[in-house]
């Protein structure tokens, strides 16, 4: 009989930190920019927010359970099988599935320096063992992952783009990776910032996925499609592992509202191309606008830029950041990630970008 007193946790999940979530809020300001979360600031599609009001009118009715308009709706526009296919309560809950199906005690799963903290919580929730390896120059490298497969490796975890690195892994590179992978290894390629991307080196994975049987590819419809409040992911697949996804999962994972507005919204890609022009012109003079400040900014093809701060007493990314608080402006602090002396900056409205601008001016300034 088990002497213990209370319910005890499986061995492994009280090592987990719990994610936090950037703030949104700043006291003492009458208004608040919230520049830590990586959400667009030209909104939902208006056509999202028309099929959300729609949805009211059927409540007291369970939701569809295979999501078909949502996947026929993103089969179209990524000319896909929508058998292939799986929606989930935002991509986490898909990355969570992956790490809770194909991981358990005695195996591990391969993730980067800075990439997305949600991995390791759900391998160690697994009961796994996740490995961490170096990125270089604040990139992915395809090397450092290799050399840390074993016998035990049974997913890599890669988010293209990163985050909150901003950086990318061009397609021959994820190519190379996947090709030395043994074929039991899952690699995983998160790419909730895709559609944010312009290079001709870069793709989000379709193409890998649709000629192998261990690889998938995650997205989400937080960032460019504005619907963060709704947390809608999809994961495209080989059937094998859809299949193995489908078998667990929640039956009625995503709300109707959520199902209605995403597929209006996957239809809406004018929508979607007004938010990537605009974080396109702003990413730019952001960019440029710190860097003319003496500040870093790493290259990005995100929506949002990683800043680096000079290692001096006033001037370090703590003090930036009560600065630019007190000013009303919320950016993400990435010590968790690796970058003590760093913020990470949605790209924002014309507003809240030259706010930023002009209140980090003031900041680099001041004696």
């Amino acid at each position: 009989m088990n002497a213990s007193t209370k319910p005890t946790p499986r061995a492994g999940v009280m090592e987990i930190a719990a994610y936090v979530p950037g703030k949104d809020h700043a006291g003492g300001v009458s208004r608040v920019f919230k520049l830590s979360s990586n959400e667009t600031p030209v909104g939902p599609s208006p056509k999202a927010m028309d099929a959300f009001r729609m949805a009211a009118e059927t409540l007291e009715i369970y939701p569809d359970g295979q999501a078909r308009v949502l996947r026929a709706a993103i089969a179209e526009v990524h000319g896909l099988n929508p058998a292939n296919i799986l929606c989930g309560n935002g991509s986490g809950e898909l990355l969570a599935l992956l790490a809770n199906i194909y991981v358990g005690p005695g195996d591990e799963a391969i993730i980067t320096e800075h990439g997305f903290l949600l991995y390791r919580i759900q391998i160690l929730a697994a009961g796994g063992t996740p490995v961490t390896v170096k990125e270089a120059d604040r990139r992915v490298d395809v090397d450092a992952i290799l050399a840390a497969v074993t016998e035990r490796t049974k997913i890599v975890f890669l988010t293209n783009p990163g985050n909150p690195t901003g950086t990318y892994v061009p397609y021959a590179e994820i190519k190379r990776l996947h090709a030395a992978l043994p074929a039991h290894v899952i690699l995983v390629l998160d790419a909730a910032y895709a559609e944010y991307v312009r290079r001709n080196d870069y793709e989000a994975g379709i193409a890998l996925v649709s000629a192998n049987r261990n690889v998938v590819m995650t997205r989400t419809f937080a960032k460019v499609y504005g619907l963060a409040a709704l947390r809608i992911g999809w994961i495209y697949g080989p059937a094998e592992i859809i299949d193995t996804l489908n078998r667990v999962r929640g039956p009625f994972n995503i709300n109707t509202p959520a199902l209605l507005a995403g597929a209006a919204a996957m239809h809406d890609q004018a929508h979607v191309a007004k938010a990537v022009e605009h974080n396109q012109v702003w990413l730019a003079r952001v960019s440029e606008a710190l860097t003319a400040l003496g500040l870093e900014v790493t290259p990005s093809v995100t929506n949002f830029i990683l800043i680096h701060f000079p290692d001096q007493d006033g001037k370090r990314a703590s003090d930036a950041d009560a600065f630019l608080t007190s000013c009303g402006f919320v950016l993400r602090a990435v010590s968790s990630y690796g970058f003590p002396n760093a913020l990470r900056m949605t790209i924002g409205s014309e507003e809240a970008n030259t706010g930023v601008i002009t209140a980090l001016t003031e900041f680099m300034e001041r004696t």
